[in-house]
């Protein structure tokens, strides 16, 4: 091996040094930038600031479709809502409402006050145009709109004919 050739290598692995070093460098400016932002996201969760009861207080102000939003903002505020049933039960109670011998089954078989405004509330919604007599006057399945429907059991088509007999 010639002079020259171990003067190569030798430039070569000061480059690659500088190149490691600055990549490490860049790493942990990163990690710290990483850091300081996850740092200052907490800082900005009051989820993780407040007491568990001001934090419920807050999201029992929301409706359904801001709790659901709210839900999907963090982690943090995934599992403070998801986890909260109390959340959910005053939802559920208006879609019982309408739907009160489906919201009752669901009790009964155990279901969280969650899962079962999740498995009724589209349910409620259609369920309330038939009742109400929105699609009274409907003289074929084609009129009937398409993505407004929603699979119901039997009992329920009988609440629906027994509203419409009476109209």
């Amino acid at each position: 091996v010639t002079y020259e050739d171990n003067s190569l290598k030798h430039q070569a692995m000061k480059k690659n040094s500088k190149r490691n070093h600055s990549s490490r460098v860049s790493d942990l400016e990163l990690n710290s930038a990483d850091a300081e932002k996850e740092k200052k996201e907490r800082q900005n969760n009051f989820v993780e600031l407040l007491p568990p009861e001001v934090t419920f207080k807050i999201f029992s102000q929301l409706d359904i479709w801001s709790l659901c939003r709210a839900s999907v903002t963090c982690r943090s505020w995934n599992h403070s809502i998801r986890h909260s049933d109390a959340l959910w039960k005053p939802h559920c109670l208006t879609v019982r409402a309408v739907c009160q011998r489906e919201i009752d089954d669901d009790l009964e078989s155990g279901y969280p006050w969650r899962v079962i405004l999740l498995r009724n509330y589209q349910k409620s919604k259609v369920k309330h145009e038939w009742l109400s007599g929105r699609y009274s006057n409907i003289c074929s399945p084609i009129s009937l709109p398409e993505k407004i429907m929603y699979p119901m059991d039997a009992d329920t088509w009988g609440e629906i004919l027994e509203a419409e007999l009476e109209r």
